[in-house]
């Protein structure tokens, strides 16, 4: 059923969205407080300390950010951030994954960052037109989603889609796709920030979500809270539904699922369903690491992604 409502949506985007302007903005009200963001951005951005190309790609349903790096020649590797985090997030990790892949990092439209939405909410048949367009545009084959939190909700369910050409894929912590939150109370500071913005509520936010909020860089919080302060992103933008079991058996390319000790989304009975259900996956739990596994243990995870990509 989910796949016929995907398809039926599909029919539909492009009339929906063809008279989509690049100049359209659901997430920023003011233009003189998205200017601030995007500088903020911008000096985050210069943590990737490694040569990179930004690009935007015109899609049915809105303008694609695309930030790419690595040897023209490497497998491509699509990176998906976690809400609000824009692609700026993997600057602890794009360094080491470029060395021999093709990298993509795309912001998620009615977020911050810099791609833009054709409308105020998008549809499961618009999100997978969207990417899917970014994927020919580049002429891509054997792609590898490496995608945390929401993001990796959303790589799952590209995933799911028949005819898809994902080769791997390699969920952080990864949300509402195999079960719901651990310790939704921690969670809630995330709506607490948005709704009340402060930098007192921006320190309890990332003391929730990350094991060594000391590693973040300032830059990069500073323009997390702005994205929040300024930004007008929501939650409920897409259905994230959790996946059936029988959609979950259905995933037949090599799946890595990493989650961190202290993971306030993510539990053991997490990886004990992933295990049960996906017919081919790998799991660990990364000591010492939250939600932010990805900077709270950097080092360990890059390690693990590179040795998962490179594995025949």
């Amino acid at each position: 059923m989910r796949y016929l409502l995907v398809l039926t949506s599909l029919l539909l985007v492009t009339a929906s969205c063809a008279s989509y302007k690049a100049t359209n903005d659901y997430v920023f009200a003011k233009a003189d407080e998205k200017k601030e963001y995007i500088a903020a951005y911008d000096r985050a951005l210069a943590l990737w300390d490694i040569p990179f190309e930004e690009t935007n790609v015109e899609t049915s349903c809105g303008l694609a950010h695309v930030i790419i790096s690595g040897p023209q020649t490497g497998e491509p590797v699509i990176l998906f951030h976690g809400m609000d985090a824009s692609s700026t997030m993997w600057y602890p990790n794009v360094k080491e994954l470029s060395k021999t892949h093709r990298i993509y990092a795309i912001d998620f439209p009615l977020e911050t960052g810099k791609s833009m939405a054709c409308a105020k909410k998008i549809k499961s048949g618009e999100i997978v037109l969207f990417y899917n367009e970014i994927f020919d545009h580049f002429k891509m084959e054997n792609i590898n989603l490496v995608a945390a939190s929401r993001g990796g909700w959303m790589a799952t369910f590209l995933a799911l889609q028949p005819n898809n050409k994902i080769k791997k894929l390699i969920l952080l912590s990864p949300a509402q796709t195999f079960g719901g939150i651990r310790k939704p109370g921690k969670v809630l500071t995330a709506v607490s920030l948005k709704l009340f913005p402060s930098r007192k509520k921006l320190n309890t936010f990332f003391n929730a979500f990350s094991s060594h909020p000391e590693k973040i860089d300032q830059r990069y919080k500073e323009q997390f809270f702005l994205a929040n302060a300024y930004g007008n992103s929501r939650p409920d933008y897409i259905s994230m539904t959790q996946f059936s079991k029988q959609e979950l058996r259905s995933l037949k390319m090599p799946v890595l699922v990493l989650i961190g000790n202290n993971d306030i989304v993510n539990s053991l009975k997490s990886l004990e369903l992933a295990r049960k259900l996906v017919p081919n996956v790998e799991t660990a739990v990364i000591p010492d690491a939250g939600h932010f596994l990805s900077i709270d243990q950097s080092e360990i995870i890059n390690k693990k992604i590179v040795d998962f990509l490179n594995k025949k």
